[in-house]
């Protein structure tokens, strides 16, 4: 989405739910009514505002509607000053950011040729999943390939690379409490999301079983509901910069994790708007550890990263990490016909839905 000003800048945001994309563009139009004709320069009174208006608030749609609005925001501001966004966040505290990068897709295969293919773009951590569906209690088997999936990819990395293990929500805490110590000898960075989201108040018990660092977030849209998982334990904070609020809420709940000794690492399998939001808040958070960025993800089908740019460059990776952009504003320059080329035939992506043996409903 695009939002101009009366005297001319543009500033670009990406406001979207994966599965939803429809959903969050009507709540982007309602919220527009109240955008029009206010000065685009008071972006924490809009944020405040955009969130806070309505007698119903929160939400994952909300919440990716605001945020998209909000980058949008600072990209203007950033533009009208001629400076980057992470100046007017304080100024840059390092002068690149490590990302890594997918491998496995969603029934991990092909592990050891995809870290390889990785290894080679240079990338010095890369993230698979752990497993397919499970059940509450899973067999033995199940446990025995997950190990044998991490052994497989620590192989191909070595002791100076990293290995970041997403569980995706689709472990029990029984299962994870069983699955995470036979983990440790492969020394993960982290392991994502080890129960979903409404099982939350659980994770300080897994954190306490396990010197493996636990992150989550993914599926948080405020700092509210960061508030007590910050307090559980975890090691690493992931919200999205598409989904929690902005680059505004991010920076709070970046702040709000340091107090708890929690680093910082954005969820981002979207698009270059939202990893340049994303590497914007990396530039200029203390507590920033690794970013996810999207570039060959498997979800990427008919479209990749770079196909909104005019200018690739400024995502190239040197040995694993981006170099500091210098542009205005998000510091990217999108491609407008192609973004309206895409817009003229939205997607309408949605995750599988898969079942267990006896038919019934298994977590994504």
């Amino acid at each position: 989405m695009a939002i101009t000003t009366d005297d001319g800048i543009t500033g670009w945001g990406e406001p979207v739910v994966e599965g939803r994309a429809a959903t969050v563009a009507t709540a982007v139009a309602e919220l527009s009514d109240y955008l029009i004709g206010s000065d685009p320069s008071r972006i924490e009174d809009t944020w405040q505002v955009l969130t806070k208006g309505g007698f119903y608030r929160g939400g994952p749609v909300f919440a990716s509607a605001v945020a998209g609005i909000d980058q949008a925001l600072w990209d203007i501001a950033g533009k009208r000053l001629g400076v980057p966004i992470y100046d007017l966040l304080g100024g840059a505290v390092r002068d690149r950011v490590r990302i890594y990068g997918w491998i496995g897709g969603d029934r991990p295969s092909e592990l050891a040729a995809d870290a390889e293919r990785q290894v080679a773009a240079g990338l010095t951590a890369v993230k698979m999943n752990g497993s397919e569906e499970l059940t509450a209690i899973d067999v033995p088997a199940s446990l025995a390939h997950l190990v044998d999936r991490v052994a497989e990819v620590r192989g191909v990395l070595g002791d100076s690379r990293d290995i970041a293990i997403d569980f995706h929500g689709r472990y029990s805490p029984a299962m994870a409490r069983r699955a995470l110590p036979l983990l440790e000898p492969y020394f993960p960075l982290f392991v994502e999301e080890p129960v979903v989201p409404e099982l939350s108040f659980q994770l300080g018990e897994i954190a306490r079983a396990t010197p493996i660092p636990i992150a989550t977030g993914e599926r948080l849209y405020s700092r509210w509901e960061f508030r007590e998982v910050l307090a559980s334990g975890i090691a690493v904070a992931q919200p999205d910069l598409s989904h929690a609020g902005g680059i505004s809420e991010v920076r709070r709940i970046a702040s709000a994790a340091e107090t708890y000794g929690v680093s910082l690492a954005p969820h981002c399998p979207l698009g270059p708007i939202a990893l340049a939001s994303c590497l914007q808040v990396d530039f200029a958070t203390p507590n920033f550890l690794i970013q996810e960025q999207s570039l060959g993800i498997h979800y990427n089908v008919q479209t990749d990263l770079l196909d909104y740019l005019l200018d690739r460059s400024v995502f190239t990776a040197n040995d694993g990490y981006i170099e500091r952009p210098l542009g205005p504003g998000l510091g990217i320059e999108i491609d407008e016909k192609e973004v309206r080329r895409a817009a003229a035939a939205p997607h309408n992506w949605h995750n599988d839905i898969w079942r267990h043996a006896d038919g019934s409903f298994a977590e994504w």
